[in-house]
């Protein structure tokens, strides 16, 4: 099975068919794709005019789509290695049993589904690797009121999400399941809030 980097060089490979390199770049979401592989595929085709079901797009827009999810790659995997050093140090003083940030990172490693948004077409339009670092300052930080990518506080919690967690908070301004580490206990208390008075307004 070919790795990230492969499938970058077949991107960028000129003597590829289009059908091919856009086929590589897909493949790379299976790798990497901080929203979940359709939203980051939504998020990408929208950042750099290509249409989504377009099979021979602009080979330059291919590798402007690529080059942003290498940026934001590489910001993840150095924000990994410093957990797992950051792991590594307390296993070593004593402390073995993780946190639930832990818990929440598990569920991320790797990089997919960092910051994921359950309905595909929603998603944060800044730069992938811009959010991701907004997300990893908020995950240094205490924990407060307002979605990390976005800043809005408009955060409703919701069921029956596509992907684990099966629940949690969504960002109503940018769409991503906000992590709950980065989120006050009152702010997820709102979130419950106000998802009780939308499950109350279907039924």
């Amino acid at each position: 099975m070919a790795g990230f980097r492969s499938l970058a060089r077949q991107v960028r490979d000129a003597r590829c068919d289009l059908a091919l390199r856009r086929y590589s770049l897909r493949k790379c979401l299976e790798r990497f794709a901080p929203y979940g592989h359709r939203a980051t595929w939504d998020h990408l085709c929208a950042r750099h005019g290509i249409e989504p079901e377009d099979r021979a797009p602009d080979p330059a827009r291919l590798v402007a789509a690529l080059e942003e999810l290498e940026r934001a790659r590489a910001v993840w995997l150095a924000y990994e290695e410093s957990f797992a050093d950051r792991r590594k140090r307390e296993k070593h003083g004593g402390l073995r049993r993780p946190s639930s940030f832990d818990d929440w990172h598990r569920r991320t490693w790797g990089g997919h589904g960092v910051a994921r948004c359950d309905t595909p077409s929603v998603h944060p339009t800044a730069p992938l690797d811009e959010v991701l670092r907004r997300l990893i300052e908020a995950l240094g930080r205490e924990p407060g009121e307002s979605c990390p990518a976005c800043g809005a506080r408009e955060i409703e919690w919701r069921k029956n999400l596509a992907h684990e967690p099966w629940s949690g908070p969504v960002c109503l301004g940018c769409g991503i399941v906000v992590p709950r580490p980065v989120l006050t206990s009152d702010a997820v208390a709102a979130a419950k809030a106000v998802g009780r008075v939308a499950w109350a307004s279907v039924a």
